[in-house]
């Protein structure tokens, strides 16, 4: 991986792209999955990828778009915030003791955020600012907290460098996942779960860099009702599992 490399720019599908997407969907599904009343501990593992896949997505598709009318970018910021208000009910749901919003509303701040530093717009940079007040402000409310908020712009910034750049997003990471009580606890999940953050930025661009002739299925629009839709399966999961045992 070299500073020079670019990725595909334009409307033509990422394949590359949208297999991190799918990947980042599947690492979610199975870090869930830890809640559904089995024991799962282990998954806590594969499922800090998921986070970070995310907001790499982002940086990607902000990047791909740098050039397209502003007004793709507000529905991108749009359908984010709908979802965020659509989902908070079946994640409350299925997380009955969560402390946090559901992760939508990070990664809608997130984004801004990442908008305000590659648009140089005023109204883009004052809605970014106003995005970091929101996210310093209400950090304990938010799912990964003000780390998790500057995990986008972080990957956005490394996304053109070179690999060993990747280590800034993976400090951010580290950060917004409560290093110290997984530092603390000394689990051997807890620490594999830390190298997993630190790694996963830059397991995530060598996926974009290296899987770009790939084709799995496109993830559009109608990808944002999984969030949702997921925790209402899961759910449904937990109570056959309890129904049985």
């Amino acid at each position: 991986m070299h500073g020079t490399e670019t990725f595909p720019v334009g409307r033509v599908r990422d394949g590359a792209l949208d297999l991190l997407k799918w990947l980042a969907l599947l690492s979610m599904v199975l870090d869930h999955l830890r809640y559904v009343g089995l024991s799962l501990d282990g998954l806590y593992v594969p499922g800090r990828l998921a986070f970070p896949w995310f907001c790499l997505a982002i940086a990607a598709n902000l990047h791909r778009m740098r050039n397209v009318a502003v007004t793709g970018q507000w529905r991108y910021l749009g359908w984010l915030v709908l979802f965020s208000v659509i989902s908070e009910v079946p994640y409350r749901l299925f997380i009955e003791d969560a402390d946090t919003l559901n992760v939508l509303p990070t990664l809608a701040l997130g984004l801004l955020v990442a908008r305000g530093w590659q648009q140089k717009a005023l109204v883009d940079r004052g809605l970014a600012l106003i995005a970091l007040a929101v996210a310093a402000v209400f950090s304990a409310h938010l799912m990964f907290g003000f780390f998790g908020v500057l995990l986008p712009l972080a990957m956005l910034v490394v996304f053109r460098r070179p690999w060993y750049f990747s280590v800034l997003p993976g400090l951010i990471c580290v950060a917004a996942n409560q290093w110290q009580i997984l530092l603390d606890s000394g689990t051997p999940v807890a620490l594999t779960g830390l190298s997993a953050c630190l790694l996963a930025p830059l397991l995530g661009l060598v996926l974009l860099r290296h899987t770009q002739n790939t084709s799995p299925p496109a993830m559009r629009r109608w990808a944002y009702a999984l969030y949702p839709a997921h925790f209402l399966l899961l759910l449904l999961v937990r109570e056959a599992i309890a129904n049985l045992f």
